[in-house]
């Protein structure tokens, strides 16, 4: 077995160098794993693994400060046909560009799962309504709002996050002047 490789640097780097009176000038050292199954750097973590499922391997990527992995995926054998192919600094770097996009389509996801638009012709010309889920943990709900077409508020109305905006929903709010969908 090879001897793990690990680097110290600074928790937290500086721009400015330290002044020589100033008591948080040597930022506290912390020690990165960089070993065949296991290597962390730039904030993230790849673990090498044992895949459940079959008998080859995988590999988790995770984001320092998460719970849970952002990536998981398979991992190459090694040359033995037995034991993973050893994280490198390249094979890394490839893992955390991957996770990297993986997080960037998920946020992307949600924020179209929260942040619903149509935009209706109206009596008054164009009318963008938008609909803006909050999921609060004890009091989950929405906001529908509408804007004309220099983006000026007209109306804002709580609703049910469950409340669905379409073209038809959003031209029955307009034509009810804006009054709360459900009557409430």
């Amino acid at each position: 077995m090879t001897e793990p490789i690990a680097s110290a640097v600074p928790a937290f780097p500086s721009a400015t160098a330290p002044d020589e009176h100033d008591t948080h000038a040597h930022a506290e050292e912390v020690l990165l794993i960089q070993e065949p199954r296991v290597w962390q750097d730039d904030g993230w973590t790849a673990r090498v693994m044992k895949n459940e499922d079959d008998d080859g391997w995988a590999v988790a990527m995770t984001l320092d400060g998460e719970p849970e992995p952002a990536l998981v995926g398979p991992w190459t054998m090694g040359r033995d046909k037995k034991n993973p192919k050893p994280l490198d600094a390249n094979a890394f770097s490839v893992l955390v560009k991957t996770a990297f996009e993986v997080r960037r389509r998920h946020e992307q996801q949600l924020h179209a799962q929260l942040h619903k638009s149509v935009t209706v012709d109206g009596e008054q010309g164009r009318i963008r309504v938008t609909l803006q889920i909050v999921p609060d943990e004890y009091d989950p709900h929405a906001f529908l709002r509408a804007f004309d077409e220099l983006g000026e508020a007209l109306a804002e109305v709580r609703v049910d996050p469950a409340f669905k905006l379409n073209a038809a929903s959003a031209a029955t709010w307009i034509g009810n002047a804006y009054r709360r969908p459900g009557g409430h």
